[in-house]
């Protein structure tokens, strides 16, 4: 398991692109026949995914974890984005197509991820944030997930955002979760952007082409910086960063955030002629 301190708006400041990378950005999520994680001390979140093949893949607890088994005191939230597969949770079995999400409470002991064609793998990505209370398990297709439609074409930032695990489709303790996908023609995410020191937040950036990069924006309004994300690459946004970013051709990012609240609207924004 990967693990990144918490770095703070001073010294990112002063990175370069091998220490912003290196402190924000997650390269290697998937590998195929491997669950990879990074344990991120914003919120203590923790990224992973996981790429079955030939057999099942079961999430194992870490040393960073602390407890015995990985949900004993967190939640999870899992979002297929590759081909058929299932994940099996206490001897429950939950099929998940593409872009369906399953949430799971604390205190589910076992699970593993499998696909339905090892030649043509399921592609799971999770996120995990501590809880405090045991809710349901429960799968959220695209048609369950909160839709809303956002952007104007003038501004190149027309969108479509699913909120999956939200406070009117899922009930979770902390953990909200959902995808947005940019509209053919558009480059633009979160632009306007903004700010929520309340709530850090990570971005999953997918369904690219292989050439297609997504500048990523972050850093403190008056201090911005960059980061080139290619498919399958994660971003960690601090409170106090901006996350946003323009792409060099389609693409849709899963977005996660932990903190004091669930309240989407909770941002503080930041005007376009303030950026520096």
């Amino acid at each position: 398991m990967d693990i990144r301190q918490v770095s703070s708006p001073a010294e990112t400041k002063t990175f370069d692109t091998d220490q912003l990378r290196a402190n924000y950005l997650i390269e290697s999520l998937f590998v195929a026949g491997e669950i990879s994680m990074t344990y991120s001390h914003l919120d203590r979140t923790v990224v992973g995914g996981a790429i079955p093949t030939h057999f099942a893949l079961k999430l194992e607890s870490n040393k960073q974890i602390g407890s015995p088994n990985f949900l004993d005191r967190r939640e999870l939230g899992i979002i297929n984005i590759g081909e058929a597969g299932t994940v099996t949770a206490d001897g429950t079995t939950y099929e998940l197509a593409n872009r369906v999400c399953l949430y799971l409470p604390m205190g589910i002991k076992d699970i593993s991820f499998s696909s339905a064609n090892a030649d043509t793998p399921a592609k799971f990505y999770f996120v995990s944030t501590p809880a405090h209370h045991a809710y349901d398990a429960k799968i959220i297709t695209a048609d369950d997930a909160n839709y809303l439609e956002l952007g104007t074409q003038s501004d190149a930032n027309v969108r479509v955002l699913r909120q999956y695990i939200h406070p009117e489709t899922c009930d979770s303790c902390q953990l909200v979760m959902g995808i947005t996908t940019i509209s053919d023609g558009s480059i633009w995410n979160t632009m306007p952007c903004h700010i929520h020191d309340r709530r850090s937040e990570v971005y999953l950036y997918f369904d690219m082409a292989e050439k297609t990069r997504v500048f990523h924006l972050m850093g403190d309004p008056a201090e911005t910086r960059h980061l080139v994300v290619s498919d399958g690459q994660a971003v960690l946004s601090p409170g106090w960063s901006i996350h946003s970013g323009a792409g060099t051709g389609r693409y849709s990012f899963i977005w996660s955030m932990a903190g004091d609240n669930q309240d989407f609207t909770d941002m503080d924004f930041v005007e376009i002629q303030d950026l520096r």
